[in-house]
């Protein structure tokens, strides 16, 4: 099919619908309507656009044999279509390099098109450091979005992966979403028992931080791996500054409650040192 002669055809029939409603007295009027109606005003030139082709990372099979990824990183991460064989997922240079700037523990800033798997960038190395030092361990990773529909859409994407393939509740790392839409009820269980990895927005982790209700929250973060903003371009001016405000806020908040669970602990250990001693003394003297 020659795309450009099925362009004319359209644009040509177009304008003789256009044209033939048309109807001007006065001539100069008429002359102007009729230079600009043929110089495409309403019709302009088409749109030619090229799709990146990026340059290939790897496969992700390949990185956990080198060691970069744990090894369940390949069980995970593999296109699973609803039908047909599971595929194993290869990976952009630009996910790659991300996954790499992770394990040193650095500050990044991954910036790509619309549709190049950005969000890949930040997952994979979450669930590899999560996998390396065992779920259940209290919330790793707060992901931050600038609306609920992106969230619910990571949602499923982290489902896609982590869920499908394992038995419910075995799934090798625990996510929730916390952004307001929750019941009651659920709201409860993800405070009682809260996720590796909590999805939320920039608003809600503002309340998260001020209401009494999700201090548990607060205090199962304590030493948070990853704070991540997703669409990080959508902050801006006044509503920029409130977003770094709030990182610092999150970063503070984390690092008090880590340091009021090591005072917590310091006090238990003399006192359990103390009733070892007691208990020892009792069956020396028996």
């Amino acid at each position: 099919m020659d795309v450009f002669a099925l362009r004319k055809r359209v644009v040509d029939d177009y304008q003789e619908y256009i044209t033939s409603f048309i109807s001007i007295s006065d001539p100069r009027v008429k002359e102007v309507v009729e230079h600009n109606l043929d110089a495409g005003l309403l019709w302009p030139e088409p749109r030619i656009g090229l799709n990146p082709s990026f340059e290939t990372g790897g496969l992700i099979d390949e990185h956990v044999e080198s060691g970069l990824l744990h090894r369940e990183c390949s069980k995970i991460f593999r296109r699973k279509p609803d039908t047909g064989p599971e595929e194993a997922l290869r990976l952009h240079r630009h996910q790659l390099d991300a996954i790499k700037a992770a394990r040193t523990g650095a500050n990044y800033v991954l910036t790509t098109g619309t549709g190049s798997g950005k969000s890949l960038g930040y997952i994979i190395p979450v669930v590899d450091r999560i996998l390396r030092n065992g779920s259940g361990k209290g919330i790793k990773a707060i992901v931050v979005y600038p609306m609920n529909a992106l969230a619910n859409s990571q949602f499923g994407e982290l489902t896609k992966f982590l869920c499908n393939g394992y038995p419910l509740g075995q799934e090798p790392v625990r996510f929730q979403r916390y952004t307001g839409q929750e019941s009651d009820e659920e709201r409860q269980a993800i405070i009682a028992d809260p996720p590796d990895i909590l999805l939320t927005n920039y608003v809600m982790l503002e309340l998260i931080l001020t209401r009494v209700d999700e201090r548990q929250l607060v205090e199962r973060a304590a030493g948070l791996e990853f704070l991540v903003f997703d669409e990080l371009h959508t902050y801006r001016g006044r509503q920029g500054a409130d977003v770094a405000l709030l990182a610092r806020r999150v970063r503070e908040a984390c690092k008090a409650s880590e340091r009021r669970g090591d005072r917590r602990s310091a006090r238990r250990l003399p006192r359990r040192a103390a009733v070892r001693s007691v208990d020892g003394q009792r069956q020396r003297r028996r």
